[in-house]
C-alpha cells in the first residue's frame, strides 16, 4: 500500500517567521500535534510538534551535570514562567526539528513506518518536489488497521 492511500490531506502548515505563540494558537485550534514548517516558497525545512514546547534536559557542556532547556535556553526550575513569556516573540524556525523527515507519496506505507522508528517520529510529512501535499501520523497506521479488517474508508 502507497503512503498516499493513508495521508492526510490537505496538510496544515506554518511559515519559518511565524512566533510560538501563533504556532500554538494553530496548533491547539485545529487540535494536532505537529506541523510542517516552511520556506517563503512554500518548501518544507522543518518540523515543529508539541514537544518542542516542553523543557528537556540537557548534558551541561564539559560536564557530567545535566539541566533543563526550553526553547534552546538553559534555564531554573523558577525560570519556567518566564520561558514561556519569553517565547512569544521566538519564530518557529528557532526552536523547530530540521531537516525535516519526509516521505513521497508513491513510497510504502511499510517505508514509513520505517522512518517512523528509525527517526523517533510520530509524523511524516508527505512531500511532492519538497513541498508538503499531506502527512501520515500514527493516527493514519490505526485507520489502516481498521480498513484492513473491517473495511474502513478513508
Amino acid at each position: 500500500m502507497k503512503v498516499s492511500e493513508i495521508m492526510t490531506e490537505p496538510v496544515l502548515i506554518i511559515e519559518e517567521d511565524r512566533t510560538l505563540e501563533e504556532v500554538a494558537q494553530k496548533m491547539l485550534h485545529d487540535k494536532i500535534g505537529g506541523l510542517p514548517v516552511v520556506d517563503s516558497d512554500g518548501k518544507i525545512v522543518g518540523m515543529v510538534t508539541e514537544s518542542d514546547f516542553s523543557a528537556k534536559e540537557h548534558a551541561i557542556p564539559f560536564s557530567r551535570q545535566y539541566a533543563p532547556q526550553l526553547f534552546g535556553e538553559w534555564m531554573s526550575k523558577e525560570g519556567v514562567d518566564k520561558a514561556y513569556e519569553a517565547a512569544r516573540g521566538i519564530q518557529v524556525k528557532e526552536i523547530m526539528s530540521s531537516p525535516a523527515i519526509t516521505i513521497e507519496g508513491d513510497e510504502t506505507v511499510a517505508e514509513a513506518v520505517r522512518k517512523m522508528l528509525e527517526n523517533s517520529v510520530h509524523r511524516l510529512p508527505v512531500v511532492k518536489d519538497g513541498v508538503p501535499i499531506g502527512i501520515v501520523s500514527r493516527h493514519d497506521l490505526l485507520k489502516l488497521v481498521v480498513q484492513k479488517f473491517e473495511g474502513f474508508e478513508k
